[in-house]
């Protein structure tokens, strides 16, 4: 039996990849899904225990350590072991710089609290699990993580963080068999931009990006799935993403403007 812990797994991507591991695996699979909606959390519960999968809810919020360690705690306490942790929780934001005041530049902590600290605080607890069951260890990035991209500084900043910190850590468990793989969504057809921050700090209610060509939650979800099966060290997931990573190299002005192109007219820089 293999034990997976998802962070963000009360709805969309994380919550999908649950679904997707109890379909696969059925009886084989014990799950820790995390999330800060219980009710959420338990509906997502019901469709992979009907699955025949066992599942553990744990409503909790990653942007505090000691929820994170204690939700770990959790999972081993229930299963004895884990096989993957997937750090998939996660808040957007979309705001130029100059229009955050001072008095609300507090949330790009807050942010980065919840975007990279979480997945930090939960993978060093689950570190020793994982190395002893030689398991994989996966981050949901973000194109932005790669590319900076224009109204995203605070989005970008938290998703360049994971990628720099999880390319270092593959490196040092490389020797202990375990693998770390960091997935590279592109739009994905989610509510995270609507409930991400504003300048404000606040739910902004309204996607900045043109979702036209949203890739759907389920081939993401088993992307990424696929990416921690077969051990890759990144899943950058668009045409777009992989031609745009390699054009910043050679022609990042064409990079920027493409960036700029990617934003609605009413968020773009004035």
């Amino acid at each position: 039996m293999k034990v997976f812990i998802i962070t963000g797994g009360s709805d969309g991507i994380g919550a999908e990849m649950a679904r997707q591991l109890a379909a696969t695996h059925k009886a084989d699979a014990s799950l820790v899904i995390a999330g800060r909606s219980q009710d959420k959390l338990d509906a997502v519960a019901a469709q992979c225990e009907a699955l025949g999968s066992q599942v553990l809810t744990v409503a909790m919020d990653v942007s505090d350590e000691a929820q994170c360690r204690d939700m770990v705690a959790q999972a081993t306490a229930r299963f004895g072991r884990i096989d993957a942790l997937v750090n998939n929780a996660g808040i957007s934001a979309q705001a130029l710089f100059e229009d955050v005041t001072a008095q609300d530049l507090h949330w790009y902590e807050s942010l980065m609290k919840v975007n990279f600290w979480g997945a930090v605080w939960c993978t060093h607890a689950a570190l020793p699990h994982i190395k002893a069951a030689r398991g994989h260890i996966v981050a949901v990035g973000s194109l932005a993580g790669l590319v900076g991209v224009p109204g995203r500084t605070a989005y970008s900043a938290t998703k360049f963080a994971m990628t720099g910190f999880f390319e270092s850590l593959r490196i040092e468990m490389k020797g202990a068999g375990v693998s770390v793989t960091t997935a590279f969504p592109g739009v994905v057809a989610t509510q995270i931009r609507y409930r991400g921050y504003n300048a404000k700090g606040e739910p902004a209610g309204t996607s900045g990006l043109k979702e036209d060509n949203a890739m759907s939650v389920q081939e993401c979800a088993r992307l990424i799935i696929d990416g921690m099966n077969a051990r890759q060290r990144e899943v950058v997931m668009t045409a777009q993403g992989k031609v745009g990573r390699l054009l910043k190299l050679i022609a990042p002005g064409v990079v920027e403007q493409l960036a700029l192109k990617a934003l609605k007219n009413e968020v773009r820089p004035r």
